[in-house]
């Protein structure tokens, strides 16, 4: 081999290193697209096709309808109420959100008042799918945590946004309204549940006045028990100092999240 030759080989086996990915463990840090690569001005193809992959879970779950009977179903030892909001459909819950936080006149009208410390709600969201994967398995990890709340019959909404647990807290009298939703897909979760808590719900809480834990989708995000500690110490602590939103810090203790990797 001449020595030109040989110079050739070493650049190449010093780009080849170079490009045995160097970021390999940030990746495995975290399922964030992060120094993805680049074929001349555009991403290789692999991730270019990995992120349409995505792009198109994100939709459907956004689009995927509401299944409240499987739901209940999940809930068999539980006493579930099946409401709508006004809004008749899933494109209509799109296009005006407004209609998501408040009752059909049904709805508004089957609910009772009653001696309620605190009202579960589950709510489609954004993501049906997360509420059909995590919702239940999340409110039994829960309830054993806060034995002796009096709570109301387990309200199961369709096309429901979070502030729709308000005007269900409201109509029942109770202290407290926990909202298990479907929360926004985005491109590495398209099926994460959020729990939001409001202390004294009524229709035009703010929501400063909410707290929220997010990303309940084991094995990738919150497991259903680190969920329910964090869920079970909000709601306790909303009880003694009687208010949530950004007037109550979590403080129930660091949590160990797995690596995106396991």
């Amino acid at each position: 081999m001449t020595d030109r030759s040989k110079a050739g080989s070493a650049v190449l086996t010093s780009v080849g290193q170079q490009e045995a990915d160097p970021f390999e463990r940030l990746r495995a840090c975290t399922p964030a697209r992060v120094f993805l690569g680049r074929c001349g001005a555009a991403l290789p193809t692999r991730a270019m096709l990995e992120f349409q992959l995505a792009h198109a879970r994100a939709r459907d779950a956004v689009y995927h309808e509401f299944e409240p009977e499987r739901v209940a179903a999940a809930l068999p030892s539980h006493d579930v109420r099946i409401v709508h909001s006004r809004a008749v459909d899933r494109q209509t819950y799109l296009q005006r959100p407004d209609l998501g936080r408040r009752l059909d006149d049904q709805s508004a009208a089957s609910l009772r008042r009653g001696n309620y410390e605190a009202v579960f709600v589950i709510a489609d969201g954004l993501s049906a799918h997360a509420v059909h994967e995590h919702a239940a398995a999340t409110l039994a990890a829960t309830l054993p945590r806060i034995a002796g709340w009096r709570l109301s019959p387990v309200i199961v909404s369709c096309h429901a946004r979070v502030a729709l647990g308000d005007e269900i807290g409201e109509r029942l009298g109770a202290h407290l309204a926990v909202v298990l939703i479907g929360e926004r897909p985005g491109l590495s979760a398209p099926d994460s549940l959020g729990v939001y808590l409001t202390w004294q719900p009524r229709v035009g809480r703010l929501d400063s006045e909410r707290n929220c834990i997010s990303n309940i989708r084991p094995p990738a995000g919150l497991s259903y028990e680190q969920a329910a500690i964090r869920v079970a110490w909000l709601m306790n602590t909303a009880r003694r100092l009687r208010v949530t939103g950004v007037a109550l810090k979590e403080e129930s203790g660091p949590l160990t999240l797995p690596r995106a990797s396991e």
